[in-house]
């Protein structure tokens, strides 16, 4: 909204200080101070209205420390992230991007279906909520728009190796070009349809997903949307499931989801940078540069909320917000092209999902095999088996942020280490 006002007002009165509003660089900056402060000002308050509808979280008593002591804590604080993403994002971000409008519909998309679940949860007071097939359901649905979006959508190319001017040679015309990521770029550069992505630690980093059906024959890329779209619906499910059953120590979601977002945000600039990509040799996906200005309202929600999340916590996000954060990170991933970065950037969830699928994998197994379930872990998700061994709450946390750290540099570090 801002910036369409302001670029007017640059244009038709040349108004001194408005054409900073071009610049992505000043209104990422926007975007995470309004987010924090619409955190900060509006969480306050949402979780009184919380406490005074007495919407409070329902523990099931597991035996594990300090357990007892979060019975009745507000829930549903999704609803300020949300807030917190959605209304910066209007207000600086380019509406006529059709990757800011698909993060805006991932966002208000699982954000409503985790707002069902925790609403049947907690007023209708069931506590299984919303059927696990409406919820798959639902994601699966996301993932067509998405799919369907990237692929059919004429808007949405890449351009793997610019033609820069040679008079664009030194650190100088580099940092000069911050302008350049303002707005579409003003080389002439020829881009096409693809399916491709960033393969990591491979020199050729890149991957047709079209290859995986040549064997149609002829013409085969025109098809590839029918092995596009189900990848994309498998990620979604996948990394916003995985928020969801991390979201299990306060603060812990939350506090990886901003390590995750500030790593995106990192990637999503350099690819939507001309001269970035062109020195990296990183596909150069034009427009993704105006994703700097959503991933940084992400950010400042995540540290906004932390602030009453973190331990110990006085509101929980519930699905609203966890459902929320893994389908942003996932949806993100996949229009920056660095989706197969997930198990590496997004290693938290990836093990904490993959501690519940190999316990109870085990389980069933073993209780077919000898007549009696076993377990690798003393509890899963992971988390929980380490408060099994005596570890705090709030150390597991902060180590698993530790953690989270390293998997975001060494991320980043991929994208000159083949």
């Amino acid at each position: 909204m801002l910036y369409t006002l302001f670029e007017y007002l640059d244009q038709a009165y040349d108004i001194p200080g408005t054409g900073v509003f071009q610049y992505i660089s000043f209104r990422a900056g926007m975007a995470l101070i309004v987010s924090l402060f619409v955190t900060m000002i509006t969480g306050k308050r949402i979780i009184s209205f919380l406490q005074k509808k007495q919407v409070g979280e329902s523990i099931r008593d597991l035996g594990l420390a300090g357990q007892t002591s979060k019975e009745g804590t507000p829930t549903m604080g999704g609803l300020i992230i949300i807030a917190a993403i959605v209304l910066p994002t209007l207000l600086f971000a380019r509406l006529d991007n059709i990757y800011i409008i698909l993060m805006l519909i991932s966002t208000i998309w699982l954000g409503a279906i985790g707002f069902i679940d925790d609403y049947i949860k907690v007023f209708r007071k069931d506590k299984k909520g919303l059927h696990g097939w409406f919820k798959i359901i639902g994601q699966i649905t996301l993932g067509i728009i998405v799919g369907a979006t990237l692929f059919f959508h004429e808007g949405v190319v890449i351009r793997e190796k610019p033609d820069l001017p040679q008079e664009i040679t030194t650190t100088n015309d580099l940092l000069e070009m911050d302008g350049l990521v303002r707005a579409d770029s003003p080389f002439p550069l020829e881009s096409e349809k693809s399916t491709k992505t960033t393969i990591p630690f491979v020199k050729d980093n890149e991957f047709d997903y079209s290859r995986l059906i040549a064997f149609m024959g002829e013409n085969y890329e025109k098809w590839a949307f029918l092995i596009f779209i189900p990848i994309v619906i498998l990620i979604i499910t996948a990394v916003s499931n995985a928020a969801n059953i991390t979201d299990g120590l306060d603060g812990l979601a939350t506090g990886t989801s901003a390590i995750i977002g500030v790593t995106l945000g990192v990637l999503a600039y350099v690819s939507g940078n001309v001269l970035f990509a062109d020195y990296l040799n990183i596909m150069y996906i034009p427009h993704t540069g105006e994703l700097v200005v959503f991933i940084a309202a992400f950010v400042g929600a995540c540290i906004g909320f932390l602030w009453y999340n973190s331990y110990p916590a006085q509101v929980f996000m519930g699905d609203t917000g966890s459902l929320s954060l893994g389908g942003i990170i996932a949806v993100f991933a996949i229009v920056i092209r660095k989706e197969l970065l997930i198990p590496i950037l997004c290693g938290i969830f990836f093990v904490e999902s993959l501690s519940v699928i190999f316990q109870v994998t085990w389980f069933k197994f073993t209780k077919r095999r000898f007549g009696e379930g076993r377990r690798i872990f003393r509890m899963a998700p992971l988390h929980h088996h380490y408060q099994m061994k005596g570890l705090h709450e709030a150390k597991i946390v902060q180590r698993f942020f530790i953690v989270g750290i390293i998997l975001a540099v060494f991320s980043v570090i991929t994208l000159k280490l083949r």
